[in-house]
């Protein structure tokens, strides 16, 4: 099943951390998003396969726009 990890606040991306086929865990950091001079990290909720990356570094987002697919 794919799971789409979406931005949780508007700002920029500031840094993508994995790659299309890499493995995470439950609690890797995916994408760090700088909003406000903060830097918030993404977090993959459960552990699965990176198959797709719809973001780019430097793009801005909006909350709920999807930014990441994983597969389980």
């Amino acid at each position: 099943m794919a799971t789409q990890i979406k931005a949780h606040i508007t700002g920029t991306i500031w840094k993508i951390k994995v790659e299309v086929g890499q493995q995470v865990d439950e609690g890797d950091t995916l994408v760090i998003i700088e909003s406000m001079k903060m830097e918030m990290p993404i977090e993959a909720e459960d552990p699965g396969k990176v198959v797709e990356v719809k973001a780019k570094e430097g793009q801005a987002v909006n909350e709920g726009d999807v930014l990441l697919v994983i597969e389980d």
